[in-house]
């Protein structure tokens, strides 16, 4: 498993643009004392300087990198260097009109921002090549680059003839033929039939939307070349250098690409972690902090390893709504939190704030007032400071028993389903909903990719797998044959990878038969509109009724034993239609649930089930509201449990033995006294 030799310590770093103050060198040499007295230990350069590093075609200058470069590493400062293809120069852009991207409404992009080439384009691919050989040539053996940073923030779609002449091809290379591709999209419908290949266009607000298959395949085709640039980009850095890792930096649950298939091109997963940070008057963040919590799972779990925290910002952004900088003393308690759930760094957005342009105001660790006595840079110092006692955590595992199947393609098809709500269908939702109650009780969780090897996990939720591929409905079946423990969720099994849907029973594949059901109708409901399920065999303690929303699925019990069923106060509809069941399947367990029920119940029933299991939390307590816990154990056998307070309200903790604080050396006996904002990290003695 590839680590970021030579400096297996946690990264503690940022964001650096020293081609912005190239003018004013005063500053770039204040900028390594600083570092140093924030206990910085790498930083990523590069990421949008290629019109530096290549002022004119050809004109290579990299001299004043290598002398960046340098000074940072006799400074004991490492760099994490990216290449700098996010941003294309203005004289490429101008000179080679075709690699600016072409919109679906088919207008190309004039000259700005970034995130904005076509990845298809020979002639960007070749610039990058070129330019990426270049650097990969400097600097691929330099001993103070430890990581290459792909980009940034890969993202979007082009929609230009070079596009689409690499779509056909792929759809080629897919089907084999126009028949088989007119069967797998079902373009009899509307007699949108193809007859040629070159009749195919992706798909446009003033063109073809209504195909279905025809929208699932372009996303996948441009996961397939945002990949295949990719590899591009990293075929010079390995050729020089294979032993140093590469990354891509993720943006949390951006849907326009596949991550996970872009993950098989990495060693290491990074992500930009920006929770929209004290938005509740009360000072409550226990409901903004889970959602990047479940990211950090997802990017843990993707690689089966730790992570790397690539940005979040030391104080406040600058395009959220509103832009709030963090509370006073609330940066630790983040970065624990991300320590807590698989990352090996905490690195920032950004060192130094801009002059100008469109970033200015974004929160850096050195702000316009070029000071070190603000709030902001000694609480990063004080991140920093921490971190290097923390050396024993760089590469800890999280041992998880619980996963969570979260497929792209299947959230794709279903947003793009056209019912049965077209207000918001909410498997996002659902799985967050799912994810919530083991987050807050201190459960670790792996959140998987169905390709993904579930069958060792004790616990496997499955929320609303709409997109069913057969070898992943035979490997949940397998599962639970051999004594796995399946939830299955409303709207699963419905359509095949086409997004056709299946024909017969549903949930489809065996699915049904695993859940001991059939699958009758489904009833969506407006927002504010809630029906409600009775619990009428109580299999552990549950409440006597939850609300439900959104979908409603009537089911008919066939072998399932019945745990919960619909109660109605509408004399048009039958009381006592199942909505909860539990059936035996081999030597495991398969509870199905027809309803998008609250809160309580999944916090409840999952718990409940969780503990039945014997899966073991971090911390074997009952947790205040707004504490959480989380545990990784180190290489040493040191296993580290890390205790937030996201409210704040000063907490106060029963312990169930005996821990010490890893910081400061503290003994607590029975009572954790948790600070407003507050977290420990703690080790049992």
């Amino acid at each position: 498993m590839q680590t970021l030799t030579p400096y297996p310590h946690l990264l503690h770093g940022c964001d650096y643009n020293p081609e912005q103050w190239l003018d004013s060198p005063e500053i770039l040499a204040q900028d390594i004392e600083y570092m140093k007295q924030a206990h910085i230990n790498c930083v990523s350069v590069g990421i949008f300087a290629w019109a530096a590093l290549e002022p004119h075609e050809g004109d290579y200058q990299l001299d004043w990198l290598a002398n960046i470069i340098n000074k940072l590493y006799a400074n004991g400062i490492y760099t994490v260097l990216a290449t700098p293809s996010g941003a294309k120069p203005v004289w490429m852009s101008h000179k080679y009109p075709e690699i600016r991207r072409v919109s679906a409404d088919r207008i190309r992009d004039l000259q700005g921002g970034r995130h904005n080439h076509c990845y298809t384009s020979p002639v960007y691919r070749e610039k990058v090549r070129a330019m990426n050989t270049k650097l990969a040539e400097r600097f691929g053996t330099h001993p103070a680059v430890i990581l290459w940073h792909i980009s940034n923030e890969i993202q979007g779609e082009c929609h230009c003839e070079l596009c689409q002449a690499a779509f056909r091809d792929w759809l080629k290379e897919r089907y084999g033929t126009l028949d088989a591709l007119n069967a797998a999209w079902w373009t009899a419908f509307w007699s949108h039939t193809y007859t040629e290949w070159e009749q195919i266009e992706s798909p446009s607000p003033r063109g073809e939307t209504n195909i279905h298959g025809l929208n699932l395949d372009w996303k996948r085709f441009c996961t397939a070349q945002t990949r295949s640039f990719f590899e591009n980009e990293i075929a010079p850095i390995k050729a020089v250098n294979p032993r140093i890792p590469v990354t891509m930096n993720l943006m949390g649950f951006y849907d326009g690409i596949n991550y996970w298939e872009m993950a098989k091109s990495c060693d290491v997963i990074s992500w930009d972690a920006y929770p929209t940070w004290h938005t509740n008057q009360d000072g409550d963040e226990t409901y903004n902090a889970f959602w990047a919590d479940a990211y950090s799972d997802i990017c843990r779990s993707m690689l089966g390893k730790p992570f790397l925290l690539m940005e979040n910002t030391p104080s406040q952004t600058n395009w959220h709504d509103v832009c709030r900088p963090k509370s006073w003393g609330f940066h630790r308690l983040s970065a624990i939190s991300m320590l807590a759930h698989g990352a090996d760094s905490i690195q920032y957005f950004q060192w130094r704030q801009s002059r100008g342009c469109s970033e200015k105001f974004h929160g850096a660790v050195m702000t316009h007032a070029n000071r070190t006595d603000t709030r902001v840079f000694q609480e990063v110092s004080g991140v920093g400071a921490m971190l290097e006692k923390l050396d024993a955590l760089a590469g800890a595992k999280t041992d998880a028993k619980i996963a969570i199947l979260y497929d792209i393609e299947s959230h794709w098809a279903v947003n793009d389903a056209k019912g049965p709500r077209n207000i918001g269908i909410g498997d996002n939702d659902l799985m967050l909903r799912m994810y919530l109650p083991f987050w807050k009780n201190g459960y670790a969780v792996d959140i998987l990719n169905p390709e993904q090897d579930f069958s060792g996990y004790h616990l496997l939720v499955i929320p609303m797998l709409y997109l069913l591929h057969p070898d992943t409905a035979k490997r949940i079946r397998d599962y639970a044959k051999q004594g796995g423990t399946v939830v299955l969720t409303m709207h699963t099994g419905v359509v095949d990878a086409h997004d056709l849907c299946y024909m017969g029973t549903t949930p489809a594949e065996g699915l049904a038969e695993l859940a001991g059901i059939r699958f009758l109708e489904i009833d969506p409901l407006y927002d504010k509109q809630y029906e409600t399920m009775r619990i009428v065999k109580a299999p552990f303690p549950l409440a006597e009724t939850y609300r439900l929303e959104r979908l409603c699925e009537r089911v008919a019990a066939e072998g399932a034993e019945v745990l919960g069923v619909y109660e109605h106060d509408n004399p048009c509809m039958p009381d006592g239609m199942p909505c909860l069941t539990r059936n035996s399947f081999g030597r495991g367990t398969a509870y199905y649930l027809g309803g998008f029920a609250e809160d309580s119940f999944f916090s409840d029933f999952l718990i409940s089930l969780a503990e039945k299991l014997g899966i073991e939390p971090a911390l074997d307590t009952t947790l205040p509201h707004g504490v959480v816990a989380a545990s990784r154990q180190a290489a040493d056998g040191t296993v580290f449990c890390f205790v937030m307070n996201w409210t704040r309200e000063a907490r106060s903790v029963n312990l169930p033995y005996p821990m010490k604080d890893y910081e400061t050396g503290k003994i607590y006996q029975a009572k954790l006294p948790l600070a407003p904002y507050g977290a420990k990290i703690l080790v049992r003695l």
